[in-house]
């Protein structure tokens, strides 16, 4: 089943948002020979998507057209990552991705929906049919992040011992060439990283470590966008999609901004910035 067509788009938006890419560019000009590569192969897929996108004037985005869906990664029966206070990622995860769909559904994206799923990686292929009969415009996979057991230290809280890790905080984006929009969720990817750093939110570089469990490459190094072509949810999946760490739990300073009203508003202003930008690049519902 393929995902809906887009169902917006317009040439002032997409001049804005060239505009804003050169901006950043500018700004990062100390990094930027370090991390050319990456980031030039992610500017050269996004320069492809804007050319084969632009649209009339006279398109707008019609937010209550389209549709996003919020996967909420893990479930009760295999809750993820287990934060530096003992708990659950999946708690972590549940309440961000409400506070993310508040936010787009007062921003006129009426059709977002929350999607939870059962079981542990069994289900991940399940996942993804689950998220392609509900045919999206486009796909996030909200999780938040933790590290590789040899970063790992103990402490005690409420008497009981748990682990942490202060080395790495931030949040990551994930986006597999495997998916058949590759190109869109690369587009994506960028301008929800853009949003991101402008909400003064670093990434972490952690997962390009080159250990055991890690070691993963760069699409973007300049943005905190990663490759994960082999990760179920995100190949499946028909619609553009991307998985968003959105910051380390085992962090015991990041655990606790995670789960405040400030840090989770944050990531969600900046989610439906991007969205709305998004939205703007794609054709008209046909």
């Amino acid at each position: 089943m393929q995902a809906r067509p887009g169902s917006c788009g317009n040439q002032a938006s997409l001049a804005s948002l060239a505009s804003h890419l050169k901006r950043v560019s500018t700004r990062q000009y100390g990094r930027r020979f370090r991390m050319r590569s990456g980031r030039l192969a992610t500017i050269a897929a996004f320069g492809a998507f804007l050319l084969a996108n632009a649209m009339p004037a006279s398109a707008q985005c019609e937010r209550a057209a389209f549709r996003i869906v919020l996967d909420v990664g893990h479930s009760p029966e295999s809750p993820g990552a287990t934060s530096a206070r003992g708990i659950d990622e999946y708690r972590f995860n549940l309440s961000l991705a409400a506070i993310i769909e508040a936010h787009l559904v007062r921003q006129g994206y009426a059709e977002t929906r929350q999607m939870l799923s059962d079981g542990g990686r069994a289900g991940l292929g399940l996942r993804a049919a689950k998220a392609n009969a509900l045919e999206p415009n486009l796909f996030l996979s909200v999780h938040h992040d933790s590290v590789q057991k040899t970063y790992l230290k103990s402490w005690v809280v409420d008497g009981a011992e748990q682990k942490f890790s202060d080395r790495f905080a931030g949040w990551s984006l994930f986006v597999s060439r495997a998916n058949g929009r590759f190109r869109e969720s690369a587009a994506f990817a960028t301008v929800l990283a853009d949003r991101l750093l402008d909400a003064g939110l670093p990434f972490t570089t952690h997962h390009a470590e080159a250990i055991r469990g890690e070691n993963r490459r760069f699409l973007d190094a300049a943005r905190g966008i990663y490759r994960f072509d082999e990760l179920a949810v995100l190949k499946a999946t028909e619609a553009p999609a991307v998985l968003m760490e959105a910051g380390l739990i085992i962090n015991r300073d990041e655990e606790q901004r995670l789960a405040g009203p400030e840090r989770q508003n944050r990531i969600a202003r900046a989610v439906t910035g991007a969205v709305d930008a998004f939205c703007a690049l794609q054709p008209p519902l046909r």
